[in-house]
């Protein structure tokens, strides 16, 4: 019988030489392809270590005074994408790549959605691999994941998952578990297949501060539309020039084609601010599919909400504007006579200097009144009218308990028949009607 002892030895060294035969199979198969066997993790590391390059900080100025900083990523070449809230007020933007230590300049830009928060940038002097949008909607529960720039050697890459996509705060937006802080603004949240399903930012939502993505759909319509000629980043700012008003001093009207029928409105030269950003939200596109939100019987009709454009029936909606406000202009001859387009604001105690809402406008259908009424309105509001406004108060009509605190910049020229139509429809307790009726487009009189 065979020692076991030596039983032993033969074993192992039957062992020994498996393994030796595997490590020389394997180190053949590497020499015939000269490619070393990747693992899984493998891959996916060098999928993540790829992007770095295309994914940048970015710090945005005005002049030479900082104003906001965040991220951004590039869906093109030299094409840059971040929120539109980190720019608009901004002369140039300094782009850092997060591979690099140069930092490369942007002052110009080929796309943006106010409505959306998003803005395309072209950066000079740059090229690099675009990202890949996720074109299909998620499925909840979808893994997500944004990754930061690397400490050392190694890459911060941190998971979350996509909880759904719904309507809040005006606009279709991912929620995700990821947490976002402000300086990640703009930063691109991925999925594990390496592509963008949108672009971060967080917010406080029913009193909890919640994580979003705004979905790269929005990213893909901005692209298809984008401008041929990259436009200087001044022009977002909300002033304007001599220049561009003497342009829209010579626009004849606009038209506000709704689901009812069309309206067409002229703007008031002695209100230029009012004109002037009337028309470069309709240039932008910023009314069409809004919502004409607001509808009360014996006063008129209210859009511009930029929180309509998604909304769900019955939703609370006209709470959102542009981004920025606009001083009130109140104009002595300029009243809410029928026909008359105004400016909607907050309340005194929230607003006391009445600025204006940014692009929200109504149109007065009103009632006739007579003195007596008028003269109640008067004593209560401290404001005297005019025998020109008693006039037309007591024949055509209006809403006189407006004049003299809200500002208004313009007049419908014809269409009232589909205001009167519109004034007629059911409504929920909060004035918004039943049945949705939209501003399709605005279209520019020359």
């Amino acid at each position: 019988m065979m020692n076991k002892n030596v039983l032993f030895i033969l074993i192992l060294a039957l062992l020994f030489n498996a393994c030796g035969n595997n490590e020389k199979k394997q180190a053949g198969k590497e020499s015939e392809t000269g490619i070393k066997q990747e693992t899984t993790a493998d891959k996916e590391l060098d999928i993540w270590n790829s992007l770095m390059p295309s994914i940048a900080k970015i710090d945005s100025y005005d002049e030479d005074r900082i104003l906001e900083s965040g991220q951004g990523f590039f869906v093109g070449e030299d094409l840059l994408v971040t929120k539109y809230s980190l720019v608009n007020q901004a002369t140039n933007v300094k782009v850092q790549p997060f591979n690099e230590v140069k930092k490369y300049t942007a002052r110009r830009f080929v796309a943006f959605d106010r409505i959306n928060d998003l803005i395309v940038l072209k950066v000079d002097s740059i090229t690099r691999k675009p990202i890949e949008l996720q074109k299909d909607t998620l499925p909840n529960f979808a893994k997500s994941m944004y990754v930061a720039p690397k400490t050392g050697k190694t890459l911060q890459l941190f998971t979350g998952k996509v909880l759904n996509l719904a309507n809040i705060k005006g606009t279709r937006l991912y929620r995700i578990t990821n947490r976002i802080r402000t300086s990640q603004f703009g930063a691109p949240i991925f999925v594990s297949t390496g592509k963008v399903i949108g672009v971060a930012y967080s917010g406080t939502v029913n009193y909890e501060m919640q994580s979003f993505a705004i979905p790269s759909e929005f990213i893909l319509d901005m692209l298809q539309k984008k401008y041929a000629t990259p436009q200087p980043l001044e022009l977002l700012k909300n002033t304007s020039n001599e220049k561009i008003a003497a342009e829209n001093r010579k626009i004849k009207g606009l038209v506000l084609e709704t689901d009812a029928g069309n309206i067409t409105i002229k703007l008031f030269n002695e209100t230029p601010e009012y004109r002037d950003n009337f028309i470069r939200l309709a240039k932008e596109h910023y009314f069409d599919s809004l919502l004409i939100h607001r509808v009360i019987k014996d006063f008129g009709i209210q859009s511009g909400a930029a929180d309509t454009r998604y909304a769900e029936p019955g939703a609370n909606v006209g709470w959102k504007g542009p981004g920025y406000t606009i001083p009130a202009h109140i104009v002595p001859g300029l009243y809410h006579k029928r026909g008359m387009i105004g400016s909607p604001r907050k309340p005194d105690t929230k607003n006391q200097r009445r600025r204006s809402d940014g692009s929200q406008f109504y149109i007065v259908s009103g009632r006739k009144y007579f003195d007596k009424g008028l003269d109640e309105l008067e004593e209560a509001n401290n404001y005297k009218f005019s025998a020109e406004q008693r006039h037309a108060y007591k024949t055509v009509g209006g809403a006189p308990h407006l004049d003299g605190t809200y500002t208004v910049f313009g007049q419908v020229i014809s269409g009232m028949d589909v205001v009167d139509k519109i004034v007629q429809v059911e409504t929920d307790r909060r004035w918004r009607p039943l049945e949705d009726i939209r501003i399709k487009r605005v279209r520019i009189l020359k």
